[in-house]
């Protein structure tokens, strides 16, 4: 195949052309970004879609909670689902659940059981927990559809339960790691390196790999080392110590919570989602924990400083999570005191930098001894391997062909790379863009089918249906520029101006300070509405809004740089 056409640019044809004897795959989410991971499989009038996540807004997005997929191809091709498989229970790989369910009918849910106690807990607060039937798999679970077979292995990854999938078809095998990485030392269960190097053995026809640490040259840290450092810390620790990581993290919790437990410390939880994600990994036995270990946040200080720990919510910096409010002193049962030491055992996502920046500076400001994870104390491993695990899994699965994914678009380019290093044929290796549908014939070979719909869907907590982009423009506006009110009153039967403009402004310009600005402004659309109405044969409303917005703007942007959104409020009398 021409490679030329392989460079994220290829075939933007609308609607794709997936022939009933071929293997076709693609992504609503996940490729070229962090999050939204969304892929599908479609085989023979059958498909199977892989994960159901979202990917969190950035601080353009005012007012967007959730980015989601588009899932109109699903819609359209509801008869075909076979099932929903979810690889583990992280945010981009189950949050979109709810939004999928509201949408479209998924006859069964594939999942591990953490995942599926996380979902149900998001679907019993909307009330949608009747459109979701959920079925368990382990490891040695296989499923079969009318042209599939599925079967799944034991990855590592941050949160237990996680998984990769193969999925077998006349045309072959693919294979989709799940994230991942290979931690030799775990503190769950070892990944399932036989079923990977016996799909190899084989022969896959395609690969979907992991690609969100593709830029590390590195094997990554082993959690166990993550573990030894904590307790080291919580040793020198001689005041309370507070901790934040993720609350999915349940590995991560168990070696705070012994590490605590070696140092002679009780534990208080703060956070909605960490104790949610206790509760669930105390019940199911993911957990493991001496009793007494736990106190309330109200027993806090009926015990010495250096015996008690608080694991909270809040490492990524979330204006309303634990953490957070503890650091602004707006927390209702925690406040700083000098002696405490925080922990954050996590890193960054890219984007929340300056939430977790403001965060430190108040912990700091308030007089807290804060540690941070770096090079030199490793606090925190990634759940995603680094450049030598992605070329192990690339050797142990030996692919025909490869499509990198969960990645943005120069990490997606540099696993190509480690694919052609490690043997894959540079013609055989597709970076993709979400919707773009790669198809295998029955003789094994790729072809570049078109593309599905898969535009990106912002919404907030309640909402089923997608904000526009002029939703998102105008939020940007009013809270960059402000907003500029006009009113005024016209008379209908003589056209005559009764009254106004009058003006108030709203995150423009202080009215007080700025008389001058405001008369002047008020002047210039007087005469031009007095003008729109002389000129006029009939009362037009819409003209006179028209000249309202075309006598304010231009003055405002010369006087002060700036662009508010005028809103002309006309009164008919």
């Amino acid at each position: 195949m021409d490679n030329k056409r392989n460079n994220g640019t290829f075939n933007r044809r609308n609607t794709a052309s997936i022939k009933p004897d071929e293997v076709a795959v693609f992504a609503l989410g996940g490729l070229g970004e962090i999050g939204k991971n969304t892929y599908c499989i479609e085989y023979k009038n059958e498909i199977i879609i892989i994960d159901a996540g979202i990917k969190f807004p950035d601080d353009q997005l005012l007012g967007v909670d959730y980015v989601i997929p588009d899932y109109q191809y699903l819609v359209r091709n509801q008869e075909k689902i076979a099932g929903l498989f979810i690889t583990h229970g992280h945010e981009d790989h189950i949050g979109g659940i709810s939004f999928l369910l509201r949408k479209v009918k998924i006859p069964v849910i594939h999942a591990p059981r953490l995942s599926i106690e996380l979902m149900r807990n998001k679907l019993e607060e909307r009330k949608l927990i009747a459109l979701a039937n959920f079925r368990e798999y382990q490891p040695d679970t296989i499923v079969k559809t009318k042209h599939m077979e599925i079967e799944f292995f034991r990855v590592n990854h941050s949160i237990p339960d996680s998984f990769g999938l193969s999925i077998k078809t006349d045309i072959g095998r693919i294979v989709h790691t799940g994230d991942f990485k290979f931690d030799l030392t775990p503190v769950g269960p070892t990944p399932d390196y036989y079923k990977m190097a016996k799909y190899g053995e084989e022969g896959v026809l395609c690969l979907l790999s992991d690609s969100t640490s593709a830029e590390l040259p590195v094997f990554s840290v082993s959690e166990r080392v993550v573990g030894d450092r904590l307790l080291d810390v919580f040793k020198q620790t001689e005041g309370r110590a507070i901790v934040a990581t993720f609350a999915s993290n349940v590995h991560r919790v168990q070696q705070i919570i012994e590490a605590c437990v070696a140092t002679g410390r009780k534990i208080a939880v703060f956070g909605r989602s960490m104790e949610s994600a206790m509760k669930i990994a105390l019940e199911y036995s993911y957990l493991t924990v001496p009793e007494d270990t736990f106190i309330s946040g109200n027993d806090l200080n009926r015990y010495p400083s250096n015996e008690v720990a608080i694991l909270c919510t809040g490492s990524q910096g979330e204006p309303m999570a634990a953490l957070s409010r503890i650091a602004a002193g707006i927390h209702k049962d925690i406040q700083i005191i000098p002696g405490d030491t925080v922990i954050f055992s996590s890193s960054p996502i890219p984007g929340n930098a300056i939430g977790v920046g403001k965060t430190i500076n108040n912990l700091q400001r308030a007089g807290a001894e804060v540690i941070v994870h770096s090079l030199l104390n490793n606090i925190h491993a990634s759940g995603h391997g680094g450049q030598e695990e992605l070329k192990l899994m690339l050797n142990l699965i030996k692919p025909k062909y490869f499509m990198p994914m969960h990645g943005e678009y120069r990490m997606l380019s540099i696993h190509k790379k480690l694919a052609i290093q490690c043997g894959v044929e540079e013609d055989n290796c597709f970076v993709m863009n979400n919707g773009d549908v790669l198809s295998f014939n029955g003789k094994g070979n790729a072809r570049l089918a078109g593309r599905v719909p898969a535009a990106t869907i912002y919404t907030d907590e309640n909402g089923v249906s997608g904000m526009g982009g002029e939703i998102l423009r105008t939020r940007r506006i009013l809270s960059e520029d402000g907003l500029l009110i006009v009113v005024a009153t016209i008379r209908t039967k003589d056209k005559r101006l009764m009254n106004g403009p009058n003006i108030v402004s709203r995150g423009f310009v202080y009215m007080k300070e700025s008389e001058e600005l405001i008369r002047e402004t008020e002047r210039l659309i007087r005469a031009d509405v007095i003008q729109t109405l002389h000129s006029a044969n009939q009362l037009d409303i819409e003209g006179i809004k028209q000249a309202i917005e075309d006598a304010a703007s231009p003055y405002l942007f010369e006087q002060t740089k700036r662009r508010p959104m005028i809103l002309p409020i006309i009164m008919e009398v």
